[in-house]
């Protein structure tokens, strides 16, 4: 815990001032670390802090409770100044659990805090956990600072006479340690009783037992002495408006439905459930009242079928998926490109192969959004770089899709789908206009015909008078649409598919940069890399080194302006979490010898990871010169 320049707080009194605090709750999958966080963060949010989290969810779903796969935890980052990335490791790990503890200790510095449950510190969670001896007692610990909570006893005590049955009792702790939390950063108790209200609305006695652990781990933290100081971070210096905390599936799924509204086109979502995916679809099931359509398909394959057919039929189709699923959809998206529909994938990526980790996090399928279909198969890609702004980008992607008649695919990840950040909510004035234009002229009407600019075709209606016309996958005729198998057509149409997602450049920003316009060092990256690219070039140039950021948004095709950006500066860094895939089309296409940064843990990366590679190529040139 410092403050903003890194020094060490100061103490006022009983309480410390601090600028940014970062803080990590784990415990089983059971043991309520997700609520914890997510209520920390909303109050945090609520009360003016900028917030950044992470959660971390276990890949089995039911793992032994107790091990070392089950183990859960949410990072919270939050601050009185704007800050993009949820930290680089904790200043304070609340562990439920032995197993808590040895898999997220390694992230804590030493001098770091550690509050544990020592009630579950017995010798069958020891041995889960696969410890030889009780870390509270060997003095491994002696570097952290360790503050013992009877958690589990405590909470028991509390709701003694709540008359709930022992399990339902114990799955209320999280709260009781959330409440020590509030204590200690004074956060209100208010912003989360309501909450537990609301969600615990249909049983009453659950509500009450939440609300007094709750209560009760404040006062503890009150009256224990645990603690010679707590703690305050001011809130930050937030542009003025409104706002609320938001993750990016939520702001997915809030972008997707703006974008209905936008055009006045009803919202068709076919999707098949698949981690990370799965809470778009939650979400958007929640408005139906706005003529909102969701279809829980039973396969990948019928779900984007459907999403082609709601835009055959003259709706926004969607449909959502992850990399697996995105491997089934492969044919029936080449067919959304040969009928040239406006159909928009929303691609929430995670660690592959295969099933691979549904629960982390990579950015390994930018290869297979743009090439994963058999033939010439062009499909515009737009890419989100922070949580909050998925809402946007999902706008983007149907303007895209409907203004150049291209299926698009909205390319984000896990990291991005599930953490979460203050969202200002924009003015709907602010919003861009979409027009939908349909077909209406039996007269001039031709299915293929194209329009001058963008060579989009145009979009008629089922049912439309006169406007009958050939669909399917087998090539069509330029202009009439019929099927036609002749070589020189075949050429004509493949091209213009080609030219018209190249002239999308022709509609989207150019890329701007963070520092300045040449130099030594670009860091060039894109979706989730964002926040700790950014991060890392802000400190490097704070030392007085020679380096800027570039984040690109659209990765089909790329802004025009991208290789006179490359040709500007001696050195291009790329930061992916793949094994060089952005790299590999950046140097083939604009010759350019970039060097790559890449990892494939499941998690994202770190400031410092980013800043080293920096000071690295920094100095590597200094010496050569």
């Amino acid at each position: 815990m410092t403050t903003k320049d890194g020094r060490a707080a100061s103490p006022n009194g009983d309480t410390q001032e601090l600028d940014r605090v970062t803080i990590r709750f784990a415990g089983d999958s059971g043991d309520g670390s997700q609520v914890a966080g997510l209520q920390f963060t909303n109050t945090a949010a609520l009360i003016g802090n900028d917030i950044s989290t992470v959660p971390d969810f276990p890949a089995e779903i039911r793992a032994p409770a107790g091990s070392l796969p089950g183990v859960s935890s949410f990072q919270v980052s939050f601050s009185s100044y704007d800050i993009h990335t949820p930290g680089d490791a904790p200043d304070v790990l609340v562990a439920m659990n032995p197993a808590a503890l040895k898999t997220n200790l390694p992230d804590l510095p030493k001098g770091g805090t550690v509050i544990v449950n020592t009630d579950e510190f017995t010798d069958a969670n020891l041995r889960k956990a696969a410890y030889q001896a009780n870390p509270l007692e060997d003095g491994n610990l002696s570097g952290y600072r360790i503050i013992e909570v009877p958690i589990t006893s405590m909470n028991a005590r509390a709701l003694k006479d709540s008359g709930l049955n022992t399990k339902q009792i114990d799955r209320s702790k999280n709260f009781f340690a959330l409440g020590l939390m509030f204590w200690l950063y004074e956060r209100p108790l208010g912003p989360t009783l309501r909450w537990i209200e609301q969600k615990f609305s249909k049983n009453p006695a659950v509500a009450k037992a939440n609300a007094d652990t709750l209560k009760a781990g404040y006062h503890f933290g009150e009256t224990a002495e645990l603690f010679p100081v707590h703690y305050r971070v001011p809130k930050a210096d937030l542009a003025p408006g409104r706002y609320r905390s938001i993750t990016g599936n939520e702001a997915t799924a809030l972008g997707f439905l703006a974008a209905s509204r936008l055009t006045g086109r009803p919202l068709f979502y076919g999707s098949y459930p698949i981690t990370p995916a799965s809470d778009i679809l939650q979400e958007l099931a929640r408005f139906k009242n706005f003529g909102v359509k969701t279809f829980q398909a039973e396969d990948e394959i019928s779900a984007i079928g459907s999403a082609i057919g709601a835009a055959f039929g003259g709706c926004l189709g969607l449909t959502g998926t992850s990399g697996p699923g995105l491997a089934l959809k492969s044919e029936s998206l080449g067919l959304a490109v040969m009928v040239e529909l406006p159909v928009v994938v929303a691609m929430i990526q995670r660690s592959g192969p295969s099933t691979g980790m549904p629960t982390k996090t990579e950015q390994a399928d930018l290869l297979q959004a743009l090439f994963g279909r058999n033939g010439e198969c062009p499909v515009a890609i737009v890419a989100p770089a922070t949580p909050a702004e998925c809402f946007d980008m999902a706008i983007e992607a149907f303007r895209i899709a409907l203004h150049h008649m291209v299926p698009t695919i909205f390319l984000s990840d896990g990291y991005l789908g599930t953490s979460s950040e203050p969202w200002r909510l924009p003015s709907v004035a602010d919003l861009p206009t979409i027009h939908v234009d349909f077909a209406t002229d039996p007269s001039s009407f031709h299915p293929y015909s194209r329009d001058p600019e963008t060579l989009a075709r145009p979009w008629a209606i089922p049912g439309t008078p006169g406007l009958e016309h050939r669909i399917g996958g087998l090539e069509k005729a330029d202009v009439t649409g019929n099927v036609n198998y002749d070589a020189e057509n075949h050429d004509r149409m493949v091209r213009f598919r080609a030219e018209k997602v190249t002239r999308i450049a022709n509609d989207i920003p150019d890329l701007k940069l963070v520092g300045d316009e040449e130099g030594s060092l670009l860091v060039l990256g894109w979706g989730s890399t964002y926040g700790p690219a950014l991060s890392a070039v802000q400190r490097a140039r704070a030392r007085g080194l020679a380096v800027s950021h570039g984040h690109l948004r659209y990765l089909n095709p790329f802004p025009s302006n991208l290789g006179d950006v490359l040709s500007r500066f001696d050195r291009i860094l790329i930061p992916e979490m793949n094994l060089g895939q952005l790299l590999m089309l950046v140097r083939a296409r604009y010759l350019v010898d970039a060097i790559g940064l890449n990892q494939v843990t499941g998690r994202p990366f770190k400031i410092a990871q980013i800043e080293q590679k920096i000071n690295e190529l920094i100095r590597s040139k200094v010496t050569v010169a």
